[in-house]
């Protein structure tokens, strides 16, 4: 999930109580609920292949969740210690109580990062395994709504906050009234435009109400108990998404006498109703849109990407000795290829892409790469 989402999961999770547990929570519980995320200094340092073979990796995974849990709140001990012992006072932190509050926040970060399609890898470093949860978009505008409500209705206490609270506001806001807008990507803009206009209205009306006043830490029990719920219900739609998803996976792979081998069903943005289906045969891969309102009697936007053959899979063969190749195809979940251009002098180019999110040649950052490979040598006849 994008920070943002993981942001207020801490906040509201602090108001809901949690912050009632030793002073500092608050600032704990926002930095535990991303801590995991802390591997974004690998991009900085080593660059975007390097961040892709270890994002979501040890600092997601069961053993590095843990350790960020209790390594934050001695962090945080530690330093009020040295501040009272250079002051002459008491510690104001319970270390207890940041103990408990981490551990039960930073736990919500790899679980949600597990809800989407991009994966995790809990049982690092003894497992490799990736695990995905497939339900949840990687961002959603609808947890935004409700985290977010609940968390701007809890701390603001002036114009401050007000001005605060806009600026955060603008990024989601331009994401889904423009941003997020782009013709083919959402299905559902227009209800979900209103939704939006209308959810902040609300928000406005209740804070002028006072809403806070009479529900308190309340509303955030309430925000927090509303997505679990909507994720769950978002799960078990994914299961009748599955479910239609191999129905017309099998009608595919029957159409060219194909097995299916591997089928996943994800989410799109905001609109659960509307899937986006990957499948792997045993000669190609695929990708189709796919409906629960109504089943189409042809799958609807179908990708095929043949397995290479020949020369291409001997040009590939040689490309996956790439380091970068190597580090997308422990990655990618369906990973295609394509070698662009037949007539091969001097060089050919591999272009790898995860079906998940893009195809061959058309970009998407690391999920895509082009490998230059040197054409074989061939031996001229003597004469």
């Amino acid at each position: 999930m994008d920070n943002l989402t993981h942001s207020l999961i801490g906040l509201a999770a602090a108001k809901a109580g949690l912050e009632k547990l030793s002073p500092g929570t608050t600032t704990l519980c926002i930095l535990a609920a991303n801590a995991p995320d802390a591997d974004i200094v690998v991009l900085i340092f080593r660059g975007r292949w390097a961040f892709l073979q270890h994002h979501r990796g040890i600092t997601h995974s069961i053993v590095g969740t843990f350790a960020f849990a209790v390594a934050l709140p001695l962090i945080f001990y530690f330093g009020d210690w040295l501040i009272a012992r250079a002051h002459q006072r008491e510690p104001t932190l319970k270390l207890k109580g940041l103990l408990l509050a981490s551990i039960l926040v930073t736990a919500t970060h790899p679980v949600m990062d597990w809800t989407n399609n991009y994966g995790m890898r809990f049982l690092l470093p003894w497992n490799p395994r990736w695990f995905y949860g497939d339900f949840v978009f990687i961002i959603d505008p609808f947890i935004w709504m409700v985290l977010g409500g609940a968390a701007f209705l809890l701390t603001t206490k002036s114009t401050r906050h007000i001005i605060v609270w806009i600026i955060i506001a603008l990024v989601p806001s331009f994401i889904v009234l423009a941003g997020a807008a782009v013709p083919g990507t959402l299905g559902n803009e227009i209800p979900l435009r209103l939704l939006w206009i209308i959810a902040l209205i609300v928000l406005v009306s209740l804070y002028r109400r006072r809403i806070v006043e009479r529900h308190g830490p309340n509303i955030a029990i309430a925000a927090l108990i509303v997505v679990a719920i909507y994720c769950s219900a978002l799960a078990t739609t994914h299961a009748v998404a599955l479910r239609q998803a191999r129905l017309e996976a099998s009608e595919i792979a029957n159409v060219n006498n194909e097995h299916v081998v591997k089928l996943a069903a994800m989410p799109t943005m905001a609109n659960p109703v509307a899937w986006l289906c990957v499948m792997e045969t045993d000669r190609a891969t695929y990708r189709f849109s796919m409906s629960l309102l109504h089943r189409s009697t042809v799958p609807l936007n179908v990708i095929r990407y043949e397995k290479p053959a020949g020369n291409d899979a001997e040009m590939v063969a040689k490309a996956e000795h790439d380091g970068r190749a190597e580090v997308f195809l422990g990655f990618a979940r369906f990973p295609v290829v394509r070698v662009e251009g037949d007539d091969c002098l001097t060089q050919t180019l591999v272009q790898f892409a995860d079906l998940r999110y893009t195809e061959p040649g058309k970009g998407r950052g690391t999920f895509s790469l082009d490998v230059p490979v040197d054409c074989p040598t061939v031996e001229m006849p003597d004469r």
